[in-house]
């Protein structure tokens, strides 16, 4: 699964109950330096049948630190991962592995999970930008792993976007 070529661990996630409580616990315990907020959901654009998601993300030491809230009931996916009721939460639910490199990359990274012992639970795309799909390993390792391929334009962006720790050049 994590043996692949063009595959690099790139990201540790987080579900919470509270987006904005839980950025301002990471930066005061553990010093992240700070959040890119946005939502998959885009301004204009139909939810129906979408799982509606805020997310943060911050780069610490080369690695993404990212916060899902899942909206409403539309997400069990990530929403099943919290405890009931109003104290804040912030819990543990997937890493992801960044395929780099051209499209094909990621068609024949896809093509070597074996999709009977790593089932894939989700998984979406924006365009010819973005690619990802969740396998379930929580019988194995008791996490989701995300795996994702982005455009260049789409990494460059995303990198000028995300506070990032110590900065990262180029």
């Amino acid at each position: 699964m994590f043996a692949r070529p063009n595959s690099l661990h790139s990201q540790v996630a987080y579900v919470t109950n509270d987006l904005p409580a839980a950025m301002a616990r990471l930066k005061q315990e553990y010093g992240t330096p700070g959040f890119f907020e946005m939502c998959n959901i885009q301004p204009g654009e139909d939810p129906t049948g979408k799982p509606v998601l805020k997310i943060a993300i911050a780069v610490v030491g080369g690695v993404e630190i990212e916060l899902i809230e899942p909206v409403g009931d539309t997400a069990p996916l990530f929403r099943d991962f919290l405890p009931q009721g109003d104290e804040l939460a912030i819990r543990f639910h997937h890493i992801a592995t960044r395929i780099g490199g051209p499209m094909a990359n990621w068609e024949a990274h896809l093509g070597s999970i074996d999709q009977e012992r790593h089932s894939v639970v989700f998984e979406g795309a924006v365009g010819d930008m973005l690619r990802y799909v969740y396998t379930d390993e929580r019988p194995t390792l008791g996490h989701f792993v995300e795996h994702v391929w982005m455009s260049p334009e789409l990494l460059a962006q995303m990198r000028t976007l995300i506070p990032s720790f110590p900065p990262v050049e180029g």
